[in-house]
């Protein structure tokens, strides 16, 4: 099992990635987890803001760098939105 990471190295992580798509996993106590999508909108100091529209309603949640630490929270960046077919740009091997 690895060692905790510091809480500045995680926000330097997180810096990388400000505007990327990220899916959201949070566990809110008692059996409720929420997952949503969203973007990871700004970095401050002490707390990450994520931006995340849904049915016409831009909402912006706060975490704060200890919830990735203590695992409460979970975020993955999404590379890419869709699967491009790129078979067409290679030729047919006889």
């Amino acid at each position: 099992m690895s060692s905790p990471r510091p809480l500045a190295e995680i926000k330097n992580d997180l810096e990388a990635f400000v505007g990327s798509n990220v899916r959201l996993k949070a566990n809110r106590g008692r059996n409720r987890i929420i997952e949503k999508e969203g973007v990871l909108e700004s970095i401050y100091p002490n707390i990450f803001v994520i931006k995340i529209s849904e049915r016409k309603i831009e909402r912006r949640v706060s975490y704060s760098y200890a919830d990735v630490l203590t695992e409460t929270v979970e975020l993955y960046v999404q590379f890419c939105a869709t699967v491009t077919d790129i078979s067409s740009l290679f030729p047919a091997v006889p």
